[in-house]
């Protein structure tokens, strides 16, 4: 299965992420497209502008489209990158006119993406995050765009909750139901 984590920042994803790894062997992990960027050189604002997140859809994209591993683990899909960009000052038709048709051609790449919502109490203090009504913002966005799917392309979703074996557990069921009806 191709499986994406979705979710606002400081939300766990990437610790799901390494937990699900060590529990699905034989599973490659993709790398977030920020840090990917990061990595080839791509210097951020401390605060991603619109066009940030704009180049980060399109390698989020880029990576679900060109990798062809059926077993997969994706740190945030296209759909995260359109959230924070609803949750993001600025006209959004735009931005769904360029985007729209590959994000849905990307997204129906994976099997199952799990939304990882702010939870309240959070896990983390609030008072760390830099824009923190962007990150609500984005959460929101986040949940009607892959939860409850107001654009029709994720394929399968599932929202977690709880401790991170209790997350872990979650989609290890689900997984094992997905996998069991192919």
């Amino acid at each position: 299965m191709r499986i994406a984590v979705s979710g606002a920042h400081g939300t766990g994803k990437s610790t799901l992420i390494a937990d699900l790894a060590r529990n699905l062997p034989g599973y490659a992990v993709a790398e977030e497209s920020y840090h990917a960027l990061m990595a080839e050189g791509h210097v951020f604002a401390a605060l991603p502008s619109r066009d940030d997140y704009e180049l980060m859809l399109e390698r989020s994209c880029l990576t679900l489209i060109t990798n062809d591993s059926p077993n997969l683990l994706l740190d945030r899909c296209p759909a995260d990158y359109l959230g924070y960009l609803v949750a993001s000052p600025g006209p959004l038709s735009e931005v769904l006119d360029r985007w729209f048709e590959r994000v849905a051609e990307a997204m129906r790449t994976l099997d199952l993406v799990i939304f990882v919502p702010i939870e309240h109490p959070e896990r983390i203090d609030p008072s760390v995050f830099e824009r923190p009504r962007l990150r609500r913002r984005a959460d929101d966005a986040l949940r009607e765009i892959v939860v409850e799917d107001t654009w029709g392309f994720i394929p399968d979703a599932i929202e977690v909750s709880g401790t991170t074996d209790e997350r872990v557990s979650q989609v290890l069921t689900r997984f094992a139901r997905g996998a069991a009806s192919r």
